[in-house]
């Protein structure tokens, strides 16, 4: 027998542990432990969310294959028509979906790192290529760049990420317009948008333009502004050229009872996550000043919850694996070009903001 020629040089996607795992690791109990690795929500789910979990009817049925009780909740929350929307775990599973139905071995698809490396990840999976136009050194987009990687290499998907992670920056109206001009279908990736702007970042969303052009999708999550990240439920809008394929093409139940009814109970209370959303937001604003009056550290502005830092006069790997093992604060290093020196730190309860400066200070 014998895999893939292409999967056995494939390097494996590094993902965030959880709480039992680093708790054995460090011999500390989970309260011990200062999680802001991961941008998880450190609120967690609504309490009337964990009450519906308790009570669901069926969850020894399988689920509606077309997730339309939770489709119909996201059309009234988005504004886009439900006849564009698909449901999946987590955007990552979407993700995943488009690579499957567009990429034939060898095609490209285009990103702008330094961004969310399944893009890279899911691409080589499907034995596809990544063609990447990196990042200016602010962050911004390489435009002159990406024009003539679309025009020579044709790629069949432009993923683009606003907020972009892992620097939080926001596309400008201007230059997200000179990217949907191009002859290409851009994924735009709306994982973050709830902590950029006003009224959850609906503003700012693209999503309800995809009605509108037959070059754009865009994919949103309830994993940051919900903290519903173990549940896997998230969601994209896509034209409608593009859904009776992508309908055939996913797995058929695909969205689990739990997630969903976690999902639609947050929707019928998204003033109570605005709330949340807010919290974090102005404890985004405290951490930030915080860690500018740290010495070795240079952090960058964002619209997301998390605050990317480069590290100067010192290894910023040493400093993530001391804040670990001395104080049980983890966050996130990338062993990957432009990031060596860099630390993404999520923004959480204002506890753990006390906490990480303390250790920082210390160190």
């Amino acid at each position: 027998m014998k895999i893939r020629s292409h999967l056995e040089s494939l390097p494996a996607y590094t993902p965030i542990e959880p709480f039992e795992v680093l708790s054995a690791r460090l011999g500390r109990t989970p309260d011990q432990i200062v999680k802001l690795d991961a941008n998880e929500n450190p609120y967690g789910p609504l309490p009337i969310v964990r009450e519906a979990l308790g009570k669901m009817d069926f969850p020894h049925i399988y689920p509606d294959p077309e997730s339309r009780a939770l489709r119909k909740s996201l059309s009234d929350f988005t504004g886009i028509g439900e006849e564009y929307l698909l449901a999946g775990q987590g955007a990552d599973e979407l993700i995943d979906l488009l690579m499957r139905v567009f990429l034939e071995p060898n095609d490209c698809v285009l990103s702008c790192p330094p961004t969310f490396g399944m893009y890279s990840f899911d691409a080589e999976l499907s034995a596809a290529r990544c063609i990447e136009v990196p990042r200016n050194p602010d962050f911004s987009l390489d435009m002159d760049g990406i024009r003539k990687a679309v025009e020579t290499l044709k790629p069949k998907l432009f993923f683009i990420t606003s907020p972009n992670n892992p620097d939080g920056s926001l596309i400008s109206r201007k230059i997200m317009d000179e990217l949907l001009s191009l002859p290409t279908l851009v994924v735009l990736d709306e994982a973050y948008i709830e902590f950029a702007g006003e009224d959850l970042g609906a503003g700012l969303s693209r999503i309800r333009e995809v009605s509108q052009r037959k070059n754009l999708i865009v994919l949103r999550t309830f994993s940051k502004w919900a903290g519903l990240a173990g549940l896997r439920i998230g969601y994209g809008a896509f034209p409608l050229w593009l859904m009776p394929t992508l309908w055939k093409s996913k797995q058929p139940y695909n969205v689990n009872v739990a997630a969903s009814v976690a999902a639609q109970v947050s929707l019928e209370h998204t003033n109570e996550l605005a709330k949340i959303v807010e919290l974090l937001k102005n404890e985004r604003t405290r951490l930030f000043t915080a860690l500018q009056g740290i010495s070795y550290l240079k952090p960058y502005p964002t619209q997301s919850n998390f605050i990317l830092c480069q590290v100067t006069g010192r290894d910023a790997a040493e400093l993530k694996t001391r804040l670990a093992q001395e104080y049980g604060i983890f966050i996130r290093y990338f062993n990957k070009l432009g990031l060596r020196d860099h630390i993404r730190i999520s923004v959480g309860r204002p506890q753990d903001t006390d906490a990480l400066i303390s250790a920082l200070k210390k160190l």
